[in-house]
């Protein structure tokens, strides 16, 4: 089985990939970008791909909602995964050592409260976080740190400096695995949709209404520029469904309340247990 997945070898992608394939028998398919990712998935060159698509410190990847939409592809399952953060450097180097740290801005805006006890050391943005400890190893840099999984200081042989250095230790990024709907269960208790509405006084609470009505308990919402000119908003919704309801009974129900309905997945609701 093929997977691909934006970042390299030990990021927290593969980590999610992994874990929620649940074992390791997998090939990794990286990518620099999320464009990529689901391109090279449509190009056939993998049978899934495992995209971030929010993380609880930094909110909604929005780019990711629309790149899922123009892609074709749905949304097969979610894994939701503990971010734990970890500074990392070549063996035999301490806290006294490191004069830089490197990783992606988002790695480095979850450890703030952490990394702003150490004023002499210089933050460097860099695209991954299992990228910068790569760089590391093969330029055998001193007093240069990552910030990243264990899995990236397992890949790159890097010792672990401080473990744990995020700030919000309920840290979660929501993952989701996407691909062909032909290899989907068919069955789920939660629905990803998308749709716009007209600029009318009311439009979109009669659709919040109308779930409400069905018992129908929404878990996201989130609005993205549809880029046409006039304003206009895509709305994705994550919905949870009761007994006895399924994708049919929520496109029957909005079809006549919106436009451009389309229904993004269907799958099982992930759980919060898993640590990286």
């Amino acid at each position: 089985m093929k997977v691909t997945i934006q970042g390299e070898k030990g990021c927290f992608h593969e980590v999610a990939a992994r874990q929620y394939f649940s074992y390791d028998d997998i090939e990794i398919v990286p990518c620099n970008s999320f464009d990529l990712t689901l391109n090279r998935l449509k190009a056939g060159e993998a049978d899934f791909a495992v995209m971030a698509i929010e993380n609880a410190r930094s909110g909604s990847i929005l780019h990711n909602y629309t790149l899922l939409r123009e892609s074709g592809m749905k949304i097969l399952g979610e894994h939701n995964l503990r971010i734990k953060q970890n500074l990392m450097a070549l063996p035999g180097q301490t806290m006294a050592d490191i004069r830089e740290v490197r990783s992606h801005p988002i790695a480095i805006a979850q450890c703030m409260t952490w990394l702003s006890r150490f004023h002499h050391i210089t933050l460097v943005e860099s695209e991954d976080t299992a990228g910068s400890a790569r760089e590391i190893n093969e330029a055998r840099l001193t007093g240069v740190a990552a910030i990243g999984s264990v899995a990236a200081a397992e890949i790159y042989g890097l010792a672990i400096i401080a473990e744990g250095i995020e700030t919000y230790k309920q840290n979660y990024t929501r993952f989701i695995v996407v691909g062909d709907e032909e290899l989907g269960n068919r069955k789920g208790n939660k629905v990803s949709v998308c749709f716009s509405t007209g600029h009318k006084p009311g439009s979109l609470a009669r659709v919040l209404v109308k779930l409400a009505a069905l018992d129908i308990n929404l878990t996201k919402i989130q609005s993205v520029p549809r880029l046409n000119g006039e304003w206009e908003y895509m709305f994705y919704l994550d919905l949870e469904l009761p007994k006895n309801t399924n994708a049919d009974v929520i496109r029957r129900a909005l079809v006549n309340l919106t436009s451009n309905l389309e229904i993004l997945g269907v799958y099982y609701k992930g759980d919060m247990l898993y640590e990286s």
